[in-house]
């Protein structure tokens, strides 16, 4: 065989048995993504805001991108297992859906991370907030902010917390300094288990995010006092703000939104903003939320990596001034 023809069919074949990882390593672009089932990793357990609204959107995503989507929930660390799960994942359809107030905080209350929060994943979308309720055991004899720090300079009374280091735990932190209250802090591995544990007594107090929360207020298993937002809220128009009954200038809650792997292509972050944004103003869905106390709050990519920055630097504050650290 003349040796130009050999050249001709070796190079045929190396082109040949390389042409599906070419493919397989080629960048994915909006018209090709995605190409498989979508996971969304929860890091936190089942029964909280973020996998509330993962549940809330999943279908509609699933139609919209015609991929089947799976909820993964994976707690544990104060979300950071799961976290860094995404932002370890290569596969290109790997979701994060969390509280992103949360994961602001991460950095400044653990001395190491597996991960860089600002360097390892990149804000697709937000999509949703509700504030924190104040709330107590319906034995607990106070009936706003001043008569329950009352009672915890009498005696500390157990505060249950997500987690430590959570958000709630560190709103908890600041109305504790605020107002000369004594807690003592309990920490679960979610919301859903903090919120069980208040309703059975064995912890008086909780702070948690209102998606949550508000069934159970609703049903009179939990008492609320106080919403941690600077103007009421229509679904709780009796219950005066934190800010109403003396801590000056407070406000806190979870915000919801949904993050990819850093090396994520922007075009393709960019069309997963835009149908998480379409699908979370649909009214059906808007709705939902809206009626289990939770406000839609969209943002693009651009403004949620400025967003995150901001928290990041807020909590940093706090955390700072509380003197919350772990290992």
């Amino acid at each position: 065989m003349p040796r130009h023809r050999f050249g001709l069919i070796a190079a045929a074949i190396l082109c040949a048995t390389h042409l599906p990882w070419a493919l397989a390593q080629s960048p994915a672009t909006p018209a090709t993504w995605p190409s498989k089932p979508l996971r969304i990793v929860v890091p936190y357990p089942p029964g909280g805001s973020s996998d509330i609204i993962a549940r809330a959107i999943s279908q509609p995503v699933s139609a919209a991108l015609k991929q089947p989507v799976v909820i993964d929930n994976k707690p544990g660390a104060n979300g950071n297992m799961g976290t860094d799960a995404v932002a370890k994942s290569t596969d290109g359809h790997t979701l994060l859906l969390c509280d992103v107030g949360a994961l602001a905080i991460s950095p400044s209350v653990y001395s190491k991370l597996s991960f860089d929060p600002s360097r390892d994943l990149r804000g697709a979308a937000m999509l949703a907030y509700s504030p924190h309720l104040l709330v107590v055991h319906p034995s607990v004899s106070a009936n706003n902010l001043g008569e329950l720090v009352a009672l915890s300079k009498n005696s500390k009374l157990d505060f249950a917390v997500t987690a430590i280091g959570s958000a709630p735990h560190l709103a908890g932190v600041a109305v504790e300094k605020a107002t000369g209250a004594r807690w003592e802090y309990i920490p679960y591995k979610g919301g859903s288990q903090a919120i069980s544990d208040t309703i059975a007594g064995q912890t008086q107090v909780l702070m948690n995010g209102m998606l949550a929360t508000l069934p159970f207020v609703q049903s009179g298993k939990l008492k609320v006092l106080g919403v941690s937002k600077a103007t009421r809220v229509p679904l709780l128009a009796q219950v005066p703000t934190l800010q109403e009954q003396g801590v000056q200038g407070f406000e806190s809650g979870t915000w919801q939104g949904v993050l990819m792997p850093a090396s994520t292509p922007p075009a393709v972050l960019a069309k997963l903003s835009a149908e998480l944004t379409r699908i979370i103003r649909m009214p059906e869905v808007r709705e939902r939320l809206v009626a289990q106390g939770a406000e839609v709050h969209t943002m693009n990519p651009a403004e949620f990596g400025a967003f995150f920055e901001r928290e990041r630097r807020h909590w940093a504050t706090v955390v700072a001034q509380g003197g919350v650290k772990l290992d």
